[in-house]
C-alpha cells in the first residue's frame, strides 16, 4: 500500500520555466499585428501619399456634394421645422421637416430597423463603400483636413522629413499653422454637430447672448470642438479600426459575393520587380504576374495595410489603392484592374457580379420595414390626447338623475401649426363640457390641457364601469383620434 507524503514535505521544485500562454508574433503574417503598430506596441504614425487618379476624383465629388448638405443641413427648413434636428434636450426630433415626438417611439423603432437592415444591406452588396465614400468622419479626414495637409506640410516624403527633423523656424510655422487651421475646421464641424442637435435658433442664442446665460452649451461646443480636433489631428485612422463597431462586424455581413477593393492574386502572383529589359510576355514566360511588388497601394493607404493580403478590417474601401495600381500599370503597358472592385467569386472562378439570394432576402426585409415606416408616418395622427379620470374626483349624482364624472385632458400638437380642437362624446349618449370652452386653442409643437365634464342618464350606465368612446375634432370638422376610458358610476 502507498504511503502519502508527510504533510510538511513539498514536491521538488521544476527547474524548466512554466509555459508561456503568450502566442509567438509572426511579424511576417499580417494576421499577427496591426499595420499601425511597431514590435514594441507604438504607434506607427502614417504618411499616406497623396492620391490621384479617376476613383479619387469620383469620390471627391461625391465628398463636395456631401459636405454641402451637412454644412447647409441646420439652415435647411421645411414648412418651419429644421430639415435635421436632435434635440435631446427637449425631445424634439425633426426629420425631413416632420417633427417628431418620444411618444413616436414605434416610428423611432421601425426607422432603425430600416436604418440597421440598409446597412446590412448595402455591406453584403457593397463592402464598405460607405466608410470609405460617405461616412462624415472619412470625408472630412480625407477629403478636408488631409488635403490641408497636403497643402502646408508636402506630399508623405515630405511629412516624414519635417517630422524627423527638429525644431526649427520651418517646422514650428508648418505646424503652428496646420493645427491652428485643424482647429478652427473642428471649431466648425462641431458648431455644426451642435446645430443638429439643438437646432440653429439655440446655437444662435448660444453665440450672440451673455456667456454666463449658456455656460452649458458653450462647455458642448468646447467639448465637440477639442473632441473633432483630436481625432483630425491625433487619433485619425484610430477611430476606424479601433473604435467605429461597423469594420468589427462586417466580417460577419461580408460573403464571396460581396463587392470590395481586391487584389487580383490570379492575374499579379508571382510579384517581383520591372526589369527594364523585361517585357510583358517574358514576365509571363519567366512565371511572373503583373505585379511589379512597387508598393504603390500601400504607399497611399490611409490605414496602412497590404491590400495584396487580401480584405482586412482597416479596410475602409477608399479606392486609393485602385487608382495607384492602375497608374503603374498604365506604366507598365498593363491593363488595368489588378486591385479594383470586385468579389471573391468574381476573381478565383471568374463568375460575374451577382444579385443573390441572401441579398434578395435582406432587400425584401428592407422593402416592408419602409412601407412600414411609411405607412406610420402618413397614417401618424396630428394631435396625442391623454384623458384620464380628475385627481382625486367623485362621481356626482344630480336630483335629475344624472351622473357626472371630471376628466384630465392633455392634448400635444405635433404640427408646427395651432390646432383648435372639439371634444364629442361619441358614445354613450350623454353630454360633454369642456371646462376652459370649446374650442381648445393647442399651440404648435405644445402641450395643452383642459378638464371635459361629462354628463350620462343613469339608464346608459352599465354597472360601476361604463365605457365611454370620445372623438376629437379639428374645427374643420376632421376627426383626429378617438378616445376610449372609462365613466364611474355608482356601487351597486
Amino acid at each position: 500500500m502507498t504511503q502519502p507524503p508527510p504533510a510538511n514535505e513539498h514536491p521538488p521544485a521544476d527547474p524548466s520555466p512554466p509555459p508561456s500562454v503568450a502566442q509567438e508574433i509572426n511579424w511576417e503574417d499580417y494576421r499577427d499585428h496591426l499595420a499601425t503598430a511597431d514590435k514594441e506596441g507604438h504607434r506607427r504614425w502614417l504618411f499616406p501619399r497623396k492620391p490621384s487618379g479617376t476613383w479619387h476624383q469620383r469620390r471627391l465629388w461625391l465628398s463636395w456634394i456631401l459636405l454641402a448638405v451637412m454644412f447647409a443641413g441646420p439652415f435647411i427648413t421645411i414648412e418651419g421645422n429644421p430639415l435635421l434636428m436632435i434635440n435631446i434636450v427637449e425631445r424634439r426630433f425633426s426629420i425631413l421637416g416632420r417633427i417628431f415626438w418620444p411618444q413616436d417611439a414605434v416610428l423611432f423603432a421601425v426607422a432603425m430597423l430600416v436604418f440597421l437592415t440598409g446597412i446590412i444591406l448595402f455591406t453584403t452588396a457593397f463592402g464598405r463603400l460607405w466608410c470609405g465614400w460617405t461616412c462624415p468622419q472619412t470625408v472630412l479626414m480625407e477629403m478636408v483636413l488631409r488635403k490641408i495637409e497636403y497643402a502646408i506640410e508636402g506630399d508623405a516624403a515630405a511629412q516624414r522629413q519635417l517630422a524627423e527633423s527638429p525644431w526649427n523656424r520651418e517646422k514650428i510655422l508648418k505646424r503652428t499653422a496646420k493645427h491652428g487651421v485643424f482647429l478652427a475646421l473642428s471649431f466648425l464641424i462641431g458648431n455644426t454637430l451642435l446645430a443638429y442637435i439643438i437646432g440653429l435658433d439655440a446655437l444662435v442664442r448660444i453665440v450672440t447672448d451673455p456667456p454666463s446665460q449658456h455656460l452649458t452649451g458653450l462647455a458642448f461646443m468646447t467639448l465637440f470642438t477639442l473632441l473633432f480636433y483630436s481625432i483630425f489631428a491625433r487619433f485619425r485612422e484610430q477611430a476606424c479600426i479601433f473604435i467605429c463597431p461597423y469594420g468589427r462586424f462586417q466580417s460577419t455581413i461580408l460573403d464571396e459575393n460581396t463587392l470590395v477593393v481586391a487584389y487580383d492574386h490570379r492575374r499579379g502572383e508571382k510579384r517581383a520587380h520591372l526589369k527594364p529589359s523585361q517585357n510583358a510576355a517574358e514576365r509571363a514566360t519567366s512565371g511572373l504576374g503583373d505585379c511589379v511588388d512597387c508598393r504603390a497601394c500601400i504607399a497611399v493607404c490611409p490605414t496602412g495595410i497590404d491590400i495584396r493580403n487580401g480584405t482586412q478590417m482597416e479596410c475602409v474601401n477608399c479606392t486609393a489603392c485602385i487608382d495607384a495600381c492602375d497608374h503603374i500599370m498604365d506604366k507598365t503597358g498593363r491593363p488595368r484592374g489588378l486591385v479594383r472592385l470586385s468579389s471573391l467569386n468574381n476573381i478565383e472562378r471568374q463568375l460575374p457580379q451577382r444579385f443573390t439570394p441572401r441579398m434578395g432576402v435582406y432587400a425584401a426585409v428592407l422593402v416592408a420595414l419602409i412601407g412600414l415606416f411609411l405607412f406610420l408616418v402618413l397614417t401618424r395622427a396630428d394631435t396625442q390626447t391623454t384623458i384620464l379620470r380628475a385627481t382625486g374626483s367623485l362621481p356626482q349624482f344630480s336630483a335629475q338623475g344624472q351622473v357626472d364624472n371630471l376628466f384630465t385632458v392633455k392634448i400635444l400638437n405635433k404640427t408646427n401649426r395651432d390646432i383648435p380642437v372639439e371634444f364629442r362624446l361619441e358614445q354613450p349618449a350623454g353630454t360633454l363640457r369642456l371646462m376652459s370652452g370649446s374650442p381648445l386653442r393647442v399651440p404648435a409643437t405644445k402641450l395643452a390641457q383642459s378638464s371635459p365634464l361629462i354628463e350620462l342618464d343613469r339608464g346608459q350606465l352599465s354597472g360601476h364601469s361604463t365605457p365611454v368612446r370620445i372623438g376629437v375634432f379639428g374645427t374643420s370638422g376632421r376627426k383626429l383620434e378617438t378616445i376610449n376610458t372609462k365613466f364611474l358610476g355608482p356601487r351597486s
